[in-house]
């Protein structure tokens, strides 16, 4: 990532979900207009998530994810499998890519049913457009339309206009030369099937409806349920009927995924709505052996750039000069953020009038729920020999001397329990799904996972009933400064 990129987990993540085969690949890159994936005619050519982030319009920054199939077999298959299902954690707008020439398959239905359970808008891509043929014609279907060569159903209005048959909306019947639909029976003959259109599609009693406002209210799980092939839902609000290989409704796709990611809501500030235009803010940054050379990272850019946004001054101190800075102010800055590994000194230095944090507590906020990782803390009271503790990051940075991850905090913990406890290590998407072998789960903050990820993890955890909190607020609990460190939150009570 570049000074100048969106950070990636301040970016829509988009996830592209299917079968193998069905041009997930071949659809990403139609979208992003590169050539992000590799594309063959063989089956599971996509064995690992692949991940890019990009400016695409209209959406503005975002990751476009490519995924291995749903469908995938054998032992090699179940680990890629696996980590398609992890991509579902953190994508904010799911695209389930079909094959528009088959039938509607037992993964398929699955992923519908696991957007549903995580709350992950979506639309359906419904590829090979180019492939689809009614009568030896091709039939893309842009905007429902089905065309014969003597006549043109407008399903999406409701309406059938034929150059010599007129249609009795009243009565619900649709008649063609060699076919006819009984709408108001809700019933719909396609290539030897049926199915319950009243249920989903049209409702007709003594006039024709709103197609169009009808489709608008299906549930979508339950009407593909009830379907063979994808054919039938082209109509669908949810599905679009695209082909990757001739960029057929690509852009109108796009406009959907867009119109999808405008329904989530804005992030919430880092500490933005804490202050006021003029308000000064303490940083304390301290510069060790786990620094990186010649930068901050990126909580402490993040929080620069919020202060920055709300017309408030930062001045970035190391610890060891924050008393003195301190001094100097005429007047108190309206608070003091830490890191927090100098929690303990920061706090003696500075004076109790003047509100404390860390960067730490504010992402814990953004991204998750600071009420229960405030609780989670007194977990460390309770703690007995033995008992494991999990310790998770949501990075895979490259571990040094004095990591706070893997030597600090479990020296922490050590010294204030006086236990022996057994402590194990995650990074990156490495997250445990069974998290009941732990009496207690220590995260970072973040920084480097989207809203939906993070959230995700400490509902598993709540699940699961096992406390989970973050490094800033196990080391303010160890400390004894937990209860002044959320003092500048008023919503939040810590109880011992």
């Amino acid at each position: 990532m570049s000074l100048n990129a969106t950070p990636s987990p301040n970016r829509t993540h988009i996830g592209f979900f299917g079968k193998r085969n069905a041009g997930k690949s071949s659809l990403v890159n139609a979208v992003t207009g590169q050539e992000l994936a590799v594309v063959s005619e063989v089956k599971g050519t996509t064995t690992d998530p692949v991940q890019k982030a990009m400016e695409l319009l209209p959406l503005g920054p975002v990751v476009v994810i490519d995924t291995p199939g749903i469908d995938d077999e054998g032992a090699l298959g179940e680990l890629r499998v696996k980590k398609t299902r992890q991509v579902l954690n953190k994508t904010d707008v799911a695209v389930l890519v079909a094959d528009g020439t088959g039938a509607i398959s037992g993964a398929e239905r699955e992923l519908l049913g696991m957007f549903r359970e995580k709350g992950i808008p979506f639309a359906i891509a419904i590829n090979k457009a180019d492939l689809q043929e009614t009568g030896g014609k091709d039939m893309p279907a842009k905007e429902g339309l089905q065309e014969t060569e003597e006549e043109s159903i407008d399903v999406k209005e409701g309406l059938q206009e034929t150059e010599e048959k007129s249609i009795d909306v009243k009565e619900g019947l649709q008649e063609t030369e060699e076919e006819s639909i009984d709408v108001k029976e809700g019933l719909q003959e396609t290539e030897g099937e049926s199915f319950t259109v009243k249920e989903g599609l049209q409702e007709t009693k003594e006039k024709a409806g709103s197609v169009k406002g009808n489709l608008q209210e299906i549930d979508i799980n339950a009407f593909a349920a009830k379907c063979r092939r994808w054919k039938e839902l082209e109509n669908c609000p949810q599905c679009i009927s695209v082909s990757a290989a001739t960029g057929y409704q690509i852009r109108e796709l796009k406009e959907k995924i867009a119109a999808l990611a405008a329904q989530e809501e804005p992030p919430r500030r880092l500490v933005g709505d804490l202050l006021q235009p003029g308000d000064s803010v303490v940083l304390v940054v301290p510069i060790d052996k786990a620094a990186p050379k010649g930068r901050l990272i990126l909580p402490q850019q993040q929080t620069i750039r919020d202060i920055l946004d709300s017309d408030a001054v930062s001045i970035v101190v190391k610890e060891n000069s924050l008393k003195e800075t301190l001094r100097q102010f005429a007047h108190p800055p309206a608070m003091v953020i830490t890191d927090s590994q100098v929690f303990a000194k920061v706090s003696a230095d500075t004076p109790p009038e003047i509100p404390l944090t860390s960067f730490s507590i504010l992402f814990a906020r953004q991204k998750g729920d600071l009420q229960a990782a405030v609780q989670g803390a007194a977990a460390i009271g309770n703690l007995q020999d033995g008992d494991k503790i999990l310790i998770s990051e949501g990075c895979t940075h490259h571990r040094q001397c004095g990591d706070i991850g893997s030597e600090k905090l479990p020296r922490w913990l050590k010294e204030h329990t006086q236990k022996e406890l057994r402590i194990t290590l995650t990074s990156g998407t490495e997250f445990p799904e069974n998290l009941s072998g732990y009496k207690l789960i220590i995260h970072c903050g973040g920084c480097m996972l989207n809203s939906r990820e993070m959230k995700y993890r400490l509902t598993c955890a709540q699940n699961q009933g096992v406390p989970m909190t973050n490094y800033g607020i196990a080391i303010a609990y160890m400390k004894g400064i937990l209860a002044r460190s959320i003092e500048v939150f008023p919503d939040i009570v810590f109880h011992a």
